[in-house]
């Protein structure tokens, strides 16, 4: 790894922004502070004058389909897609197939990304209602945490005994994250859309399939369910402003997210982009997307993510029944959160703190998500003088498409370091930078 010193930038990092220099070696920030080209003559300097400087995004919650889903996407695609985007790190769901669901297929992912990862790279383990002993017996230290679809899932990954979710939440030796609709819900409203459109179902009953009622219902269960078994518990995607009053800024043990596309669409969205913007759960009403915004800035969502999740482009062109759920967002969830500091619905420190400090801290990751002497060097460098055209730029995910073909971002990447290495630069990635696994504490429950 060459010496590098990213000069003339605006640092944003934990609550301020400043304007200094970083000084990287061996692939960790050696030295943050002013003129420090004159201290290192013979290092190579990133002009940063005029850009931001940025810890890179820590995505608690991807889907990158390897193995078994490869014609969708692959973590060596999907994480360029990521690195092009700013994210750094990524967490990635165990919904493949076979799916992650013991130590044996999670060391096989493990090696996987070694070899194509461009991102730092971590792997939930799934729980279903038959691996209970392989999460008791799991390493905390291993993974990003334990993933529990309390709500529809692929294969047998849905997790609906009562008594088997009491036990995971009473034994998992580290963070729960999970995913809450209410089954018994959904499967009533899709029988109901069923009586009154047959098959051909307009993507706007989506929210009403999936609805407000299945994702209270499902959250509030696995809050009370983690108060009871003080379990630590992760919320992912919320899409309601009931399920809001469920959680409360600042706690360390019951914590929520919110994803990008929650934060950007509302259910007026389905008239354009119909199944391209379908996905679980789902997006709901512009006061849901308000309130959820706001929850950002209060503080009550701690954790900002995307649920990446790519389908082909043939894949989407089904009737509502057939369309699977779920949308290609890693390369421009950092632009969309951009935008949104521009419109005024939170400030770019909050951004940094929700997308790179706290999962760094809620999910014990060591030496990552910060600006700090001594940690890895994860670091995004945005140009905001540099406009961003999706329909004229690469889309790096496999499935070679986005929900954003219309939108001109007011920002770009300029260059994403990943582990000290730069990843992309200015519209490239670097063929011989991977990232690498990421550690975590010991500790963790």
């Amino acid at each position: 790894m060459n010496d590098l010193i990213i000069a003339g930038g605006t640092l944003i990092n934990e609550g301020t922004q400043k304007n200094q220099d970083v000084y990287i070696r061996n692939g960790h920030i050696e030295n943050i502070g002013p003129s420090l080209p004159s201290l290192y003559p013979n290092c190579q300097v990133l002009d940063a004058e005029g850009k931001l400087v940025l810890p890179g995004l820590i995505d608690d919650q991807v889907h990158f389909r390897e193995p078994g889903l490869t014609h969708k996407a692959c973590i060596s695609s999907e994480s360029q897609a990521a690195v092009a985007g700013g994210t750094t790190t990524f967490f990635e769901m165990p919904n493949v197939s076979p799916p992650t669901l013991d130590k044996e297929k999670l060391e096989e992912k493990y090696a996987i990304a070694r070899n194509g990862s461009k991102a730092n790279f971590a792997f939930f383990l799934g729980a279903s209602n038959e691996n209970l002993e392989a999460i008791k017996g799991i390493d905390p230290s291993s993974i990003a945490g334990i993933k529990v679809f309390m709500g529809s899932s692929t294969g047998n990954m849905l997790v609906d005994e009562e008594a088997t979710l009491e036990q995971i939440f009473r034994h998992a030796p580290t963070i729960i994250a999970t995913h809450c609709e209410d089954t018994p819900l959904v499967v009533a409203n899709e029988d109901l859309a069923r009586d009154q459109y047959g098959e051909n179902v307009p993507f706007a009953e989506h929210p009403n399939i999936r609805s407000r009622e299945a994702c209270l219902k499902s959250s509030s269960m696995a809050v009370e369910m983690a108060k009871r078994e003080k379990a630590k518990l992760h919320v992912l995607h919320i899409t309601t402003e009931e399920e809001l009053q469920l959680f409360e800024a600042g706690h360390d043990r019951i914590t929520a997210e919110a994803c990008v596309h929650h934060l950007w669409f509302e259910e007026l969205s389905y008239s354009t982009l119909g199944s391209l913007i379908k996905c679980n759960p789902a997006i709901k009403k512009a006061s849901d997307r308000d309130a959820i915004r706001r929850a950002v800035k209060d503080g009550t969502i701690s954790v900002l993510a995307t649920d990446h999740a790519p389908h082909t482009w043939e894949e989407k062109q089904g009737t509502y029944f057939n369309a699977p759920s779920g949308l290609p967002l890693i390369q421009h969830s950092l632009l969309l959160l951009l935008e949104m500091c521009e419109q005024q619905c939170f400030s770019l420190e909050t951004v940094v703190e929700r997308a790179c400090h706290a999962p760094a801290r809620l999910f014990q990751v060591k030496k990552r998500g910060f600006l700090r002497e001594g940690y890895w060097a994860d670091i995004v460098i945005v140009d905001p003088a540099q406009h961003t055209d999706v329909s004229k730029s690469k889309l790096w995910s496999k499935c070679q498409w986005s929900p954003f073909p219309h939108i001109t971002f007011t920002n770009s990447i300029h260059t994403t370091i990943v582990s000290g290495q730069i990843a992309y630069q200015e519209g490239k990635i670097n063929p011989s930078a991977l990232g690498q696994r990421v550690d975590f504490e010991k500790h963790r429950r």
